[in-house]
């Protein structure tokens, strides 16, 4: 290599060099730069400068206070505290109010005298075999035709016979926690045992006469009011895998004990019953409009 009047000798080796020098110094450099930043942040947090416990409880505020940006997104659409509050009524099994009373019951025949009857005295404070429980309800309507199958024909025609309100099956829990509760489940148990049976036997009165009709009640005038029913079936299931509590045998002596579970299933089967001087003056547009209603005819 020639500079001016001068011969230089240029050796490619020493100029990688110098780079490489020179980058491994700057590389170098970079990272003492980054330690340096990064021990610099720890510290200030270490030292307590309060930054980091400024931002923790900012975001606490924002997403868990009142006032807090989570808890508008949280009420969008939602109606505000004034117009939210709802008044709750406070509901009892004691509650004996006629007019107000939904709760499902089977009324006491009047051919069952509570008074004359310890076992089914527990019953009386209920005026019939009351469910502590909501239980379940299956209802079901039907009507029924007979099929007219011409021969050589697509299409069969359907010919009216008749319409019926069908069996009414109603299954609850019955929970047992004291000596009354014990009491009443025994005469629960006893009250469809009696009006299960007919009236049998030389001294019996009423002697030949058919179980009793009794009144479903429940959920209101639109749902059961006063229907007529009588019992075909019914079940109670005594658990293996329950506490049994000890009662006296109402009307019994201190002696006489009876063993109760504390939760027990009764399903009961009823079947819509009317006479026939109450349905020969049944009128479909008067039942339609609501006019039965309340006057105890228990059509449905």
């Amino acid at each position: 290599m020639y500079i001016g009047d001068m011969k230089m000798a240029f050796n490619p080796a020493d100029l990688g060099n110098t780079i490489k020098t020179q980058a491994n110094k700057a590389l170098g450099d970079l990272k003492n730069q980054a330690a340096a930043s990064v021990q610099d942040a720890l510290m200030g947090v270490s030292t307590g400068n309060g930054m980091l416990d400024s931002i923790k409880n900012t975001v606490v505020s924002e997403l868990f206070s009142a006032a807090g940006f989570a808890s508008a997104a949280r009420s969008i659409n939602l109606p505000s505290s004034e117009k939210g509050k709802v008044d709750a009524n406070v509901s009892g099994f004691e509650s004996t109010s006629a007019d107000h009373d939904w709760r499902v019951k089977l009324s006491m025949p009047p051919t069952i005298d509570p008074k004359t009857s310890n076992l089914i005295a527990p019953l009386a404070k209920t005026a019939g075999l009351c469910f502590p429980i909501t239980p379940t309800i299956i209802v079901s309507h039907s009507a029924n035709y007979n099929t007219l199958q011409p021969v050589h024909t697509n299409y069969p025609f359907q010919i009216y016979e008749n319409s019926q309100a069908d069996d009414i099956v109603i299954t609850g829990e019955f929970p047992v926690e004291n000596a009354d509760d014990a009491k009443y489940w025994i005469g629960a148990i006893h009250y469809l045992r009696t009006v299960t049976k007919m009236f049998y036997g030389e001294s019996s009165a009423n002697a030949g006469a058919p179980p009793p009709v009794v009144r479903l009640n429940g959920y209101g005038d639109y749902i059961f009011n006063n229907v007529p029913v009588v019992i075909s079936n019914f079940t109670v299931d005594l658990p293996a895998d329950v506490d049994y509590i000890a009662t006296s045998t109402p009307g019994g002596d201190t002696k006489s004990t009876s063993w109760c579970p504390t939760n027990s299933q009764i399903s009961v089967t009823l079947k819509p019953t009317f006479s026939r001087r109450r349905t020969s003056s049944f009128n479909l547009n008067n039942f339609t409009n609501g006019d039965y209603l309340g006057t105890g005819e228990g059509f449905i």
